[in-house]
């Protein structure tokens, strides 16, 4: 906390408030006394200049295009990282030794299978449910099977729980897939890493071996990566709202799976590579862009300008090369891939999104790269989920621990009606 203080008030009635100071980032004036010197509501929709929790876990500046995750830099993690030094590095704080990586590793390992009676719970989904319902209702059906591990009071449970989440996300989701296709489930092999274990689930069948192509391995890995966590956005919040009342930890991953379902959160890559296909090719792309300037016309441009991010998407650069990589080695002549890289350029070049800073987003390009590697549109979001699980852990963690932690209760600026007396029924007018 520095010595400033911010004067808030009305009608004569001002107040001071202390300002706190992060390691990094804007000063946050501390309002929580607020109603009881004032009497008064703050009034913030969406909570966008609002910080909800002390966190050390993730950092954006938007204004920049930076996005670091324990003090590391995005991109950095992406090129040289494995997924399972992120995991560590999110729940821990620091990146692991050799040791501590071998046997976090091999601990998440030891808990990707599912408890056999989960396989009767996915047959009593219709096949066409989208695998986000059946996240949703499988994640949140774990704490009926794990019954060791939703103490959250015991350190020592939490921490078996976040293993759990952690490790069996890829076998739901992979199953969620398999099952929707009618073919069988596969069991992990723990002889793969993270990602090559998902993707054997998912594209491996019974009768014959596996071969997990490293391209695509890489290309999982990055995604999962900067897919982990991004601060306290929608879904996150979610999960730390649920926390706070005390619920497991199964059913607060469940409630940021139902709120990453949104397509204005977690569907987004969808969105834009429907967009991309709608152009269809790039001599179509002026006719769009003039279409995206038009007030009048309801089209938008999917995949450009971020909530947060006011300058290039960090992430957007490492999703573009791995896109490049995974349809060279696939030998895929993709338009909807050559229509993306022209519209990125155009719309990078043009005053009109320059000034509005529309630059592209993570979803651009990842949509291209998972069409290309073979998932379907509906699996997008699952994917998503199955990454952001580690952040959700980890900001859960961050939460039940502590001490200023309560439960989260918003307030409201009441609109209604004022108090009026009931009229039995035959006498209303």
């Amino acid at each position: 906390m520095t010595d400033k203080t911010a004067t808030l008030g009305a009608d004569g009635n001002n107040q001071a408030f202390p300002v706190l100071e992060g390691t990094v980032g804007p000063e946050v004036v501390d309002i929580r006394k607020f109603y009881g010197q004032t009497g008064m509501f703050t009034y913030d929709p969406g909570f966008t200049s609002t910080a909800s929790c002390q966190s050390a876990i993730t950092y954006i500046d938007g204004e920049k295009g930076i996005l670091l995750h324990r003090g590391y830099p995005i991109d950095q993690l992406a090129e040289h990282s494995s997924f399972m030094e992120v995991c560590y590095l999110l729940v821990h704080g620091e990146l692991p030794k050799r040791a501590e990586l071998d046997r976090f590793t091999y601990t998440i390992s030891r808990h990707t299978m599912l408890h056999e009676q989960l396989s009767t719970f996915y047959r009593g989904f219709r096949r066409d449910a989208h695998p986000m319902a059946i996240m949703c209702g499988v994640v949140g059906a774990l704490s009926a099977f794990y019954h060791d591990s939703t103490d959250i009071t015991d350190p020592e449970q939490r921490m078996i729980a976040s293993h759990r989440l952690i490790a069996k996300m890829p076998t739901i989701a992979a199953m969620a897939y398999k099952y929707s296709i009618g073919q069988p489930f596969m069991y992990p092999d723990n002889s793969l890493s993270y990602t090559g274990n998902f993707l054997r689930m998912t594209f491996g069948v019974p009768a014959q071996p596996y071969e997990v192509n490293p391209v695509i391995e890489r290309a999982m890995r990055r995604i999962f990566i900067l897919h982990a966590d991004h601060e306290q956005n929608a879904s996150t919040s979610t999960v730390r709202l649920a926390g706070s009342s005390g619920a497991n930890p199964f059913a607060c991953i469940a409630a940021g799976i139902a709120c990453l379902w949104g397509p204005a959160h977690g569907g987004a890559n969808e969105a834009a590579l429907n967009m991309l296909r709608e152009i269809g090719t790039p001599v179509r792309i002026p006719e769009y862009i003039a279409r995206a300037k038009d007030k009048d016309d309801p089209f938008r441009l999917m995949g450009f300008g971020h909530r947060v991010y006011k300058n290039y998407d960090p992430r957007a650069k490492v999703m573009q090369e791995t896109a490049a990589e995974v349809l060279d080695d696939l030998g895929i002549s993709d338009p909807v891939l050559d229509t993306a890289r022209e519209l990125e350029r155009i719309a990078l070049s043009d005053d009109y999104f320059v000034e509005k800073k529309l630059y592209p987003n993570v979803d651009f390009y990842s949509g291209v790269i998972l069409n290309a590697i073979g998932f379907p549109t509906e699996m997008f979001t699952a994917l998503f989920a199955l990454a952001r699980t580690v952040g959700w852990v980890a900001q859960w963690n961050e939460m039940i621990s502590d001490p200023e932690q309560k439960i989260g209760r918003p307030r409201q600026l009441y609109v209604g009606a004022t108090q009026r007396d009931y009229v039995p029924v035959d006498q209303r007018g």
